[in-house]
C-alpha cells in the first residue's frame, strides 16, 4: 500500500492520497455509515468495527492517532482534517456509485427512457438545478409537517375550538418557517462542498432581528429580507470564500482564520448587497405569480398544468422549488403547486384509459393496477415510466388532462378563489390537508377537488379516444395473447417459439414487457 504522503505529493493531491490510504483500512466504502469531522478528527460511523486495521492506520504519516468512541475517530490535526474529509467523502460516493453500476440490469419498463433523460439532463444548467433540488428536498418533511399543523390550527381558529391550543399550534407551525433561511444555508454549503455550519451561520444573518438597524441602499434592512433566495446566495458565496481560504491560509492558522474570513466576507456581502437584491427578486416573484393568476388564471393554469410533465422529463421543474418556497415564506402558501398537481390527475386518467383499452394485455394492466393507488396520492413516476412514456401517445393525452385540470383551478383563481398549498412535495389527494388560500376551507377543497376530477376525466377521455392507433391496439392486445400461449416450462433465455392462430408456422415472440 502506498503511503498517505510523499515528498512528491502536495496540496489537493496530498489530501486525496491520505483519504485513499485511510479508506481501505477502515473496511472500504461499504463499511462507512456516516462521515463527519471536528476541528482535528475525522469521525466515522462504521457498520463493522472488526474490519478496521488499527495498527496500519496509526502507521500512516498523516494520522496522529485514533480514538474509539461512539464513532471511530482518526486524528489528522487542524486544517488537515477539513481538507481530507471532502476527499474521503468523494471516494466513498464514487465507490458506491461503481457498486450500483454493477448491480442488476434495468428491471422496470421505461427505465431506458429514464436513463436517457438523465443523460440529457447532465448539462451544467440542469446539474445546477439538481443541486438546488438537493438543497430543498431534505426540507420537505418539515414543510409538510408544519403545513399540516398550520392547516389544523386554521381550522380550530375558524371553528373557535380549543382556543388555548391555538397559540401552541401557531408556534409549532411557524417556528421552522421563521428559521428556514438557516436550514437552506446549511444545506447549500453542504451541497456545494463547504462546511455546512458556516453556510448556516451566514444565512442566519438574514433572519437576525438586529439587521433592522442597518442601512443598505438608502433604506433600513428588514429581518428575513431576501428569504431563502438570499440564504442560498449567501451560502454559495461562503463556500467560495472558504475554498479560497483553504488554498491560501497555512494549516496552522486554518482553524482560526478560515471560518472568520468566511463569515466576515460573505456576511458583509450579504448585508450590503445580497439581502437587498434577493428581497427585490422575491417580491417580484410573489407579485408576478399573483398578477398572472388574477388576470389570466385560466390560460396560465392551462399552460402550467399541461407543461409540467414535460418539465419533469427535462429536469426543469427543479427550478420551481425555490419559487414555491419563496411564495410559502411570503404568503404562507404557494398558489402554483395546486395547478401543477393537475398534471398528476391527467396521468391517472390516462392510466385508467390504457387499462380499459388493453383488456388482454395482462402485463400493462398489472403495472397500472399497482401504480394507480400511488398516482391518486400524487406519486406519478410508476405510471409515467411504466405506462405512458413507453407507449408514447398516452403521455401526450395525460398532459392534455393536466392542462384542463390546471385551467379549471386557474379559472377560479382568476375569479377570486385562489387555492394554495402550505408545503411542497405532496400532490393528488395527499394535498388536501395542506390547502390554504383567501377563501374558506370548504371552497378551497371544492375547487381543488373539482380540478382533480376534470384532470381525471379529460385524461381518460383524451387517452381513450386518441391515445392509440388501431395498429397499436391490435399489436398490444395480440402480443399479450401470443405470450399467454407460451408453455409454462420456458427456457431461461433466448426467443420462445409459439404457434400462431392463423397458420401452423412457428414465429419467435420478442421478449417485451408489453
Amino acid at each position: 500500500m502506498a503511503p498517505a504522503e510523499t515528498p512528491e505529493t502536495s496540496g489537493t493531491d496530498r489530501y486525496r492520497a491520505t483519504a485513499e490510504a485511510i479508506l481501505p483500512l477502515v473496511g472500504g466504502a461499504a463499511n462507512i455509515a456516516s462521515i463527519a469531522h471536528c476541528m482535528t478528527r475525522l469521525r466515522l460511523g462504521l457498520h463493522d468495527r472488526s474490519l478496521v486495521q488499527d495498527e496500519s492506520l496509526k502507521a500512516l504519516p498523516a494520522v496522529l492517532g485514533v480514538v474509539e468512541d461512539e464513532t471511530y475517530q482518526i486524528v489528522l490535526g487542524p486544517g488537515t482534517v477539513a481538507r481530507v474529509t471532502p476527499e474521503f467523502e468523494h471516494l466513498v460516493e464514487a465507490s458506491r456509485a461503481r457498486q450500483a453500476a454493477g448491480a442488476d440490469a434495468l428491471a422496470e419498463r421505461g427505465a431506458a427512457i429514464k436513463a436517457a433523460r438523465n443523460v440529457r439532463n447532465a448539462t451544467p444548467f440542469k446539474l445546477f438545478l439538481r443541486r438546488v433540488a438537493n438543497i430543498f428536498v431534505p426540507l420537505i418533511p418539515a414543510l409538510i409537517g408544519c403545513g399540516v399543523i398550520a392547516g389544523l390550527n386554521g381550522l380550530l381558529t375558524n371553528l373557535h375550538w380549543l382556543p388555548a391550543l391555538v397559540p401552541a399550534l401557531a408556534a409549532l407551525a411557524s417556528g421552522f418557517m421563521s428559521l428556514i433561511a438557516v436550514f437552506v444555508g446549511y444545506n447549500t454549503a453542504k451541497e456545494f462542498g463547504g462546511t455546512p455550519v458556516l453556510g448556516g451561520a451566514v444565512a442566519a444573518i438574514i433572519v437576525f432581528p438586529g439587521v433592522a438597524h442597518i442601512d443598505a441602499f438608502g433604506q433600513k434592512l428588514a429581518p428575513g429580507q431576501g428569504g431563502v433566495l438570499g440564504a442560498l446566495g449567501a451560502a454559495v458565496l461562503a463556500v467560495y470564500v472558504e475554498k479560497w481560504c483553504r488554498r491560501v491560509v497555512p494549516e496552522a492558522l486554518d482553524v482560526l482564520v478560515t471560518p472568520t474570513l468566511t463569515v466576515l466576507v460573505s456576511g458583509l456581502a450579504t448585508l450590503y448587497g445580497l439581502m437587498y437584491v434577493a428581497g427585490e427578486v422575491s417580491t417580484a416573484i410573489g407579485d408576478v405569480a399573483n398578477w398572472l393568476l388574477a388576470n389570466g388564471g385560466a390560460v396560465a393554469g392551462f399552460v402550467l398544468g399541461g407543461l409540467f410533465l414535460p418539465l419533469v422529463m427535462l429536469g426543469l421543474h427543479q427550478a420551481l422549488i425555490p419559487i414555491h418556497t419563496t411564495l410559502i415564506e411570503q404568503q404562507g402558501y404557494t398558489v402554483l403547486l395546486p395547478i401543477l398537481a393537475m398534471a398528476g390527475a391527467g396521468q391517472v386518467g390516462a392510466g385508467a384509459a390504457v387499462y380499459v383499452r388493453l383488456p388482454r394485455n395482462g402485463s400493462i394492466r398489472r403495472t397500472i393496477k399497482s401504480a394507480l393507488p400511488a398516482g391518486f396520492l400524487g406519486v406519478g413516476e410508476p405510471l409515467i415510466y411504466g405506462v405512458s412514456l413507453p407507449l408514447g401517445r398516452p403521455f401526450i393525452t395525460a398532459c392534455i388532462g393536466g392542462a384542463f385540470g390546471g385551467g379549471f383551478v386557474g379559472l377560479f383563481s382568476q375569479l377570486g378563489a385562489a387555492v394554495g398549498s402550505t408545503a411542497i412535495g405532496p400532490s393528488g389527494w395527499a394535498l388536501f390537508p395542506l390547502l390554504d388560500g383567501d377563501k374558506g376551507l370548504g371552497e378551497l377543497v371544492m375547487v381543488y377537488g373539482g380540478g382533480l376530477l376534470v384532470g381525471y376525466a379529460v385524461g381518460f377521455v383524451a387517452t381513450y379516444c386518441f391515445g392509440f392507433t388501431r395498429t397499436m391496439l391490435t399489436e398490444l392486445n395480440a402480443r399479450a395473447e401470443a405470450v399467454s400461449e407460451v408453455p409454462s416450462a420456458m427456457p431461461e433465455s433466448g426467443p420462445v417459439q409459439v404457434r400462431t392462430r392463423t397458420d401452423d408456422t412457428l414465429e419467435p415472440v420478442a421478449e417485451s414487457g408489453r
